[in-house]
């Protein structure tokens, strides 16, 4: 699901932005945990039949993950996250791009919430221009590779809450192949 709210969006940056949420049946310590750390994050980040590989993670502020995400296609993905702000288990700020010093790069803050047992987790992307959002969005699939992404991600925190020790070997991505 995409929303602009409008009582916490910038008018400016409304039209460079996507918004994302969903409502992840887990508790928020053990969902910011689930995207806070990299044994975590290769079993389940992003859209449906991608694949990641981490070169180098520091998660702390100023630390980046250096990644790749191969695509179904085999296509291959270089990716860079620098951390800008952690919040735990409230909020995590970052730049995103495909180098350290990528001019396009775009911000994304997100933010989890309690919901009694449940988490809600919304996802703001912020790009430097319109014209590059766009382009996320038609080229890319921006939307419905952050909503699958999002799924991926509540399935994997539903295993983990179900193994409670994490003994499966089998993720939920894996699953579905």
């Amino acid at each position: 699901m995409t929303t602009s709210s409008g009582a916490e969006s910038d008018h400016t940056s409304a039209d460079r932005e996507i918004v994302i949420s969903r409502a992840i049946g887990a508790p928020r310590e053990l969902v910011f945990e689930a995207f806070t750390q990299v044994r975590h994050l290769a079993r389940w980040w992003g859209p449906e039949g991608f694949t990641t590989t981490t070169r180098s993670f520091e998660f702390r502020v100023g630390g980046a993950w250096d990644f790749v995400m191969h695509g179904p296609d085999g296509t291959d993905y270089q990716e860079w996250i620098t951390w800008r702000e952690i919040v735990p288990p409230e909020r995590i700020a970052l730049l995103h791009g495909e180098s350290r010093d990528d001019p396009n790069a775009f911000e994304s803050v997100l933010a989890f919430e309690s919901a009694g047992d449940d988490t809600r987790i919304v996802m703001r992307t912020v790009f430097p221009t319109k014209e590059l959002r766009d382009e996320a969005v038609e080229k890319y699939r921006a939307i419905e590779g952050g909503e699958q992404t999002l799924n991926n991600l509540a399935a994997y925190v539903a295993e983990l809450t179900r193994n409670d020790t994490g003994r499966s070997e089998t993720t939920p991505k894996e699953a579905e192949s």
